[in-house]
């Protein structure tokens, strides 16, 4: 194994049991074979057994980030307590190289009826500290955390993002090499949240390796170099960042037909108003525009009443839910007195600055104010922009650059 390897995961698996009785009885017979000298079989699956991480292998590099991405149950924190030594693989080996931090479970290691101070020393010991280093990095560690007065009270009264900040402030000043974070940053408030990654990013320039386990894909691209998508307990994907990450969104929120159309919510609060039908008007029937190419959606309607001041309403978010655009009929420009009957009307962006990928529409018709809904379309609409990807995010704007050489 090379000096520059950090971690190396080999062919290693991990199996639960479904039923608790049964893992017991598991358990019970398990040690009773090992005492005797005969092989417990770790590899085969009993009654109730599944594998919850399944054959899985990768190399990590000292000084890279890693992030672990896949749908809730895949096996991402599973795999990190077999990385932490919590969890024995029951097939496989992992080699790691260097002292690990980590914050996998919110208030794990923490002794309810000590106090904040208290447990700091006990969670800074599991992690390798000795009493004098922890002195040397208390106010460092009380000042990161920001707990207060509060550190001098029994942890059990604490919230769950208080629970963080101690945790993540231990994990973090204990010098590891290797850092391993899970979701549990997410329950924090943003700002520390901040606070947090710039350690981390603090930790990465000073060569330190980073695993990480999150939903949020934006701090996954912001951070890490490559990317594990977990899905049942296998690697469906591992590589580049920003292309597993792609392809993880497309696949989360595509439906079983692999489109983004009725992926959404009609909600309907007035059955003489419809939206009857929406168009792509595109080249192609799988509502696919090339990038830098004119957007242009048809919105029908079908009315059984007249419809006074009426509010065309499109809204544009990516894959990961986060609204990109929203543009209000009125706003623009088309004052319209009513609608009867049946008729259409165009939504049209000349030069879109998306970027290249997934995208998903909401549809809405109010009535004289924008807050009265009689029909919306929420999310359930798709579209794509193709073409060669020139940037990452959620535009695409022309750039010109510049350089003047004054050497």
């Amino acid at each position: 194994m090379s000096d520059k390897i950090a971690i190396k995961v080999e062919h290693v698996s991990k199996k639960y049991c479904k039923s608790l009785k049964r893992s017991m009885l598991y358990g019970v017979q398990d040690i009773g074979r090992n005492a005797i000298g005969l092989s417990s079989h770790p590899d085969r699956l009993r009654r109730n057994e599944f594998w919850a991480i399944d054959d899985v292998s990768f190399e990590l590099k000292k000084g890279e980030t890693l992030g672990i991405i896949g749908p809730n149950g895949a096996g991402k924190t599973t795999l990190l307590k077999m990385l932490n030594g919590i969890f024995w693989p029951d097939k496989g080996k992992i080699t790691v190289r260097g002292r690990i931090g980590a914050l996998i479970e919110v208030g794990a290691g923490f002794h309810p009826l000590l106090t904040g101070k208290e447990n700091i020393y006990i969670n800074a010991a599991i992690l390798g500290m000795s009493k004098h280093e922890v002195d040397d990095k208390l106010d460092n560690i009380l000042e990161f955390a920001e707990i207060g007065d509060y550190i001098d009270s029994p942890v059990k009264f604490y919230s769950s993002g208080m629970f963080v900040r101690l945790g993540f402030a231990v994990a973090s000043h204990c010098e590891p090499d290797i850092l391993l974070v899970d979701e549990v940053l997410a329950v924090g408030d943003l700002a520390f949240a901040y606070k947090c990654h710039r350690k981390m990013s603090e930790f990465r320039l000073n060569g330190g390796t980073v695993i990480l386990v999150t939903h949020n894909m934006q701090a996954i691209r912001n951070i890490c170099n490559r990317v594990i998508w977990l899905n049942n307990g296998k690697i469906k994907e591992f590589g580049e960042v920003h292309n597993v990450c792609d392809l993880y969104e497309t696949h989360s929120i595509t439906n079983k037909k692999g489109d983004l159309d009725n992926t959404g919510i009609r909600l309907h609060y007035d059955e003489t108003v419809n939206i009857s039908k929406v168009e792509f008007l595109c080249e192609n029937s799988q509502n696919t525009i090339k990038l830098g190419a004119p957007l242009k959606i048809r919105i029908h309607y079908k009315t059984s009443r007249i419809v006074n001041r009426p509010v065309f309403i499109v809204s544009i978010y990516s894959v990961t839910q986060v609204l990109i655009s929203t543009h209000y009929s009125h706003f623009d420009g088309l004052e319209v007195k009513s609608i009867s009957g049946e008729g259409y009307v165009d939504y049209v962006v000349e030069s879109p600055s998306l970027a290249t990928g997934r995208y998903i529409c909401s549809m809405t018709i109010s009535e004289g104010e924008v807050s009265n809904v009689r029909d919306r379309h929420e999310k359930m609409y798709g579209f794509s922009i193709v073409g060669k990807k020139r940037s990452y995010g959620l535009v695409a704007y022309k750039v010109n650059w510049g350089l003047r050489d004054q050497r």
